[in-house]
This record gives structure tokens, C-alpha cells and sequence, in this order.
């Protein structure tokens, strides 16, 4: 490793140019590559580095034992690694390379490492070495905040640069898949909250609605949050305008579930050129079958597919054994929960004859509807005794369809068989995996420390982005013991340390070995610690003192 220094002219003015570069073979070859740009650095940083990098095997040389000071550096594992794998596909290019840029690179790198506040990140990026890392200057909460805003106004372009440097690697016709979720807040200053349906059974709490766009391999292309109480079919003209407009995409085949695309959607997607793949719910099943458009015969444990050739559409069909075992031992469950109810209430009215039979007909009757069992099983109340019974016709009628499912799309069979169909509507559980991991896995959108509707957009892009580094470093990871979150924990742990003789300092790398677990992390992601670091001397603080809050 040395510090490449070039002057070179350019009108009538004298530039110079400090690189600090790495020499390593490949092929046979001895090639060169650079590490960082170090001309924003004073000429006496220069000479300090250089003269470190000349004697880095042995710094004694510099001065006397007694002239040599060691002390502790930052930790810098974690973000050099972090960091790298954002360059590879082109994040940092995405955001820009300018303050801004490196503030909002800064803050998915932080959701990665821990998931917390604006406040809690200033104080990460101190402890993490960020500035020297990322080239960034002094920062504090407040331009976290600022820049969570600046997010949100150059979102669109962040998502383009990004579709477009994975471009090549789509193929035509392109496909997407689209779900929504949504995510509560504890309290209720938000400026996008609202009340709606909440996925997450928390009745009573206020959320946000995001919806995810992603390419065909699970990876997300487009985020977009909206108020709490949107509908899951309003939310699908923004993605057909990005995938339109944003990206320009072309030969586009959207999937989505059943409650996304219906008629009113289905028609826009057609206006926008776009093609289709969703499902059928159980009453549009039924009313297939009963005009003949499919035959139960079609329903097997292998995918079978009917055409309506008129309307230009394919129902690809199939039965899921297993699914459907486990409908029926629920069902059955449930029916023998009701029964037990209908015991304990007659149990209760036989101790007093001021106990009210109705008060207790019409919770069972309540259960009954909650467990949807109406018409399956009959109740009535007769001498004070509640009795049930099951209507076996109703309950062999409700079995007929247990494990069906029908994909309805409108693609020709030329661009995909049934099979292609299939598999790609079964894709959609990509996108439920990057619920997961958004949500209730490691980098956890709530709680949202957030209040205003930039800075609430901001937020869930810097999770959407995080999760793009998180997927390749479970791929990059899947044959280690360890998951993403223990492995970034343990890069963390790599702290430098700060060698100084005679006034001129340096961050000296740790170099793990094997078989510690960073090495074999870092090997496993084709990362390469440098031996040595400049130090900038930037310190980043917050505005906000914790102690005196307390």
C-alpha cells in the first residue's frame, strides 16, 4: 500500500492529487487499485501517512519506545464491510457522493448495525468510525432528520439509478411482484397515521400503509407508504405510474394477491399495456363453477389449467393436499371448540335461574359467526339447554374447495405456461419475506421515531435500502453458522488501533485470521480489510444530552 501523489495542470491552474492505492496480482498480472481519495488531506497529513505506510512493519523506527503512544481506535469492521457491499451494486452512485449522499448512506448502514433512532445513529457513527470511513464531516441529529426529508424528495431518482444499473440483468418480459403491509405506531402524531384494516391485530392503533414493488427475484425496486387508512387496490396506480413512468419499463406482467388486482385494477394495468397474474377468492371459484368455466374434475394435485378463450384469460388450477388436510382439521377444531362452549353455557345457566339463556345464545351464536361456521353448524335454545348441531351437507359443501386455488392471468401461453404462472403467483412470498424482515426481523421499522410525512417516507426507504444489503449478505453468508445480524455484530467488534510517534498518527486495521468467524465472514464476502487508515479527526456529537433529560 502507498499514497499515489500526481500534479497535474489544467489551464492556467496546478492541481495535486493524492491517491492511497493497493498493489495485488490477478492473472499473473500485478494490477493496482485504489482505496480512498486522500487530496482533501493538508500536506503534513500526507507526509504523516506516508511516512507510516513506510515503516507500518515496523513503527519503532519512527522515534523511541517511550515516543510511541497506542491507543484505542473506533470500530470499524462493520461499516468497511457494510460499505463495500453497498459499492458493489451501486448504492453509494445511487445516492450521490455529495453530503447529503453520504449522510443517507450513513443512515441505512446504521439500520443495519442497530436499529434505532436519529439520535442513537449520531452516537453509532462516532463509535463506528463512520466519518473516516465515508468521508463525512461533522453531523448531529437534526441533519439526520433534514436528510430523511431530502430522501423523500429524490426518492424517485435513488430507485431509478438503482433499477438501472440492475437493468441488464432483467429479461424481457419483465416482471414484478407487488404486496402491501402495514406497520402501527404506539402513539398518534404522525402526519401519515391513520386508522385502518391492521395486519398485525393490534385493534386500536394507528399505522401507516407501505407498499413493496419487486423484481422477479424478490429483490425491491420501488417502496411507497401511504395513509393508514388506504385500501389495498388504491395503492396500485402509483406502482403502474413508477413501473411506467419511473422506470419506463416495458412488456411488464405485475403479480399481485387476490385482494390487489381486481376489476377496477385489472382495467388500469390494461390501459398501461401491462399484463397480469393474480388469484380468484373462493365465491368467484364458486361462480365459475357453476357456469361451467371449470369443472371440479380440473382441481388435482397437479397444476391443470382451463382457457377462456373469449375473454382472452387462463385459470391455472390445483389442490393442495397437505393445505387442504390442514382447512379441514382447523374446521373440525373449530366446530368442537363451539360444542364446548355451548357445554360450558349450559353448565352456567344450570346453577341459577336468573342467568339470562339469551345473553348466552347469542355469544355462541357471535362464536359461530367469528369461526365461520354459519350454516355449518345450527344453534337453538330450548327449555334453557343450547343445542348444536352440524349440518353435514353444508360441512361436505364447504370441503369441496379446502386447499383449491385458481391463478387467473391474461399472458399468452406462448410467454408462459402453466406452470411458469404457477410458480411465479407463488413468488409473492419473496415479497412477504422482505415483510418479515422490514417488520418483526432485523431491521425492524417500529417503533418510528418519525412525525412529519418526508421524514416518515425517508424512513422506510432507508429500511427498503438496508434490505438490499441484508439480502446479499444472507447469500453470502448462507454456509456459515451465523446469521446476518450475529455477523454484522461481529464485524462490529473489529476495533483499530491509533499508533502515534512524534505527533504523527494513524489507525492501525486488525487483520482477523482463521478460523476466527470474521475471517471466514469476510473471505466468504470477498472484502479485504486495509492495513491502515487515515484519521481525519472528526468527532460527531448530538444536540440533544441525555443525561440532562434525565
Amino acid at each position: 500500500m502507498h499514497v499515489d501523489t500526481c500534479t497535474y495542470q489544467r489551464g492556467d491552474k496546478t492541481y495535486t492529487r493524492h491517491l492511497l492505492r493497493e498493489s495485488y496480482r490477478a492473472q499473473g498480472k500485478v494490477l493496482k487499485r485504489t482505496i480512498a481519495n486522500l487530496s482533501h488531506c493538508s500536506d503534513a497529513e500526507i507526509a504523516a501517512i506516508k511516512l507510516a505506510l513506510q515503516h507500518k512493519e515496523n513503527l519503532v523506527e519512527l522515534g523511541t519506545l517511550e515516543d510511541l503512544k497506542l491507543t484505542p481506535g473506533t470500530r470499524l469492521g462493520a461499516v468497511f464491510a457494510l460499505n463495500a457491499l453497498a459499492e458493489r451494486f451501486g448504492l453509494p452512485a445511487a445516492l450521490g457522493r455529495d453530503r447529503q449522499g453520504r449522510l443517507a448512506l450513513w443512515q441505512v448502514l446504521a439500520r443495519l448495525i442497530d436499529q434505532g433512532s436519529r439520535l442513537s445513529a449520531v452516537r453509532l457513527a462516532e463509535r463506528h468510525g463512520a466519518p473516516d470511513l465515508l468521508g463525512l464531516d461533522a453531523f448531529h441529529e437534526d441533519d439526520l432528520y433534514r436528510n430523511l426529508a431530502w430522501l423523500c424528495d429524490n426518492q424517485d431518482q435513488i430507485e431509478q439509478r438503482l433499477f438501472q444499473a440492475r437493468a441488464p440483468r432483467l429479461a424481457a418480459p419483465q416482471l414484478f411482484l407487488y404486496d402491501v403491509t402495514s406497520s402501527y405506531f404506539e402513539g398518534v402524531d404522525n402526519a401519515l397515521a391513520a386508522y385502518g384494516y391492521n395486519r398485525d391485530g393490534k385493534l386500536g392503533k394507528m399505522q401507516i400503509v407501505i407498499g413493496l414493488l419487486c423484481d422477479a427475484t424478490g429483490e425491491p425496486v420501488a417502496v411507497r407508504v401511504f395513509d393508514g387508512n388506504t385500501q389495498d387496490t388504491a395503492t396500485v396506480p402509483e406502482q403502474i405510474r413508477a413501473l411506467a413512468e419511473q422506470f419506463g419499463a416495458q412488456h411488464v406482467t405485475l403479480v399481485g394477491d387476490k385482494g390487489m388486482l381486481k376489476g377496477p385494477q385489472i382495467k388500469q394495468l390494461g390501459e398501461a399495456e401491462f399484463n397480469y397474474i393474480t388469484s380468484l377468492s373462493k365465491p368467484e371459484i364458486r361462480t365459475l363453477l357453476a357456469t361451467g368455466a371449470l369443472q371440479l374434475t380440473l382441481f388435482d394435485e397437479q397444476v391443470m389449467e382451463a382457457a377462456d378463450e373469449a375473454a382472452g384469460l387462463r385459470y391455472v388450477v390445483r389442490r393442495n393436499p397437505v393445505r387442504a388436510a390442514e382447512v379441514r382439521r382447523n374446521r373440525r377444531e373449530r366446530v368442537w371448540q363451539v360444542g364446548e362452549t355451548a357445554v360450558a353455557k349450559n353448565e352456567y345457566l344450570a346453577k341459577s335461574v336468573r342467568r339470562q339463556a339469551e345473553v348466552a345464545l347469542r355469544q355462541v351464536r357471535e362464536k359461530i359467526a367469528r369461526y365461520k361456521l354459519k350454516g355449518i353448524l345450527e344453534v337453538e335454545l330450548r327449555d334453557r339447554q343450547i343445542s348444536v348441531s352440524l349440518n353435514a351437507a353444508a360441512l361436505d359443501d364447504a370441503e369441496t374447495l379446502d386447499g383449491c386455488y385458481v391463478i387467473k392471468t391474461d399472458l399468452p401461453i406462448a410467454v408462459a405456461d402453466r406452470h411458469t404462472v404457477h410458480d411465479r403467483y407463488k413468488d409473492l412470498a419473496k415479497v412477504e419475506h422482505a415483510f418479515r424482515t422490514f417488520k418483526n426481523g432485523h431491521l425492524e421499522t417500529r417503533p418510528i421515531f418519525v412525525r412529519t410525512e418526508k421524514s416518515t417516507r425517508g424512513h422506510v426507504l432507508v429500511v427498503m435500502l438496508a434490505y438490499l444489503i441484508e439480502r446479499r449478505l444472507a447469500e453470502l453468508w448462507r454456509g456459515l453458522e451465523c446469521t446476518v445480524p450475529e455477523g454484522i455484530d461481529e464485524l462490529g467488534s473489529l476495533r483499530g488501533t491509533i499508533i502515534e510517534i512524534n505527533g504523527v498518527s494513524c489507525q492501525r486495521v486488525p487483520q482477523p485470521a482463521k478460523p476466527d468467524l470474521a475471517a471466514e465472514l469476510l473471505e466468504a464476502a470477498k472484502i479485504k480489510l486495509p492495513p491502515v487508515l487515515p484519521l481525519r479527526g472528526v468527532h460527531v456529537v448530538t444536540r440533544k444530552k441525555l443525561v440532562d433529560e434525565r
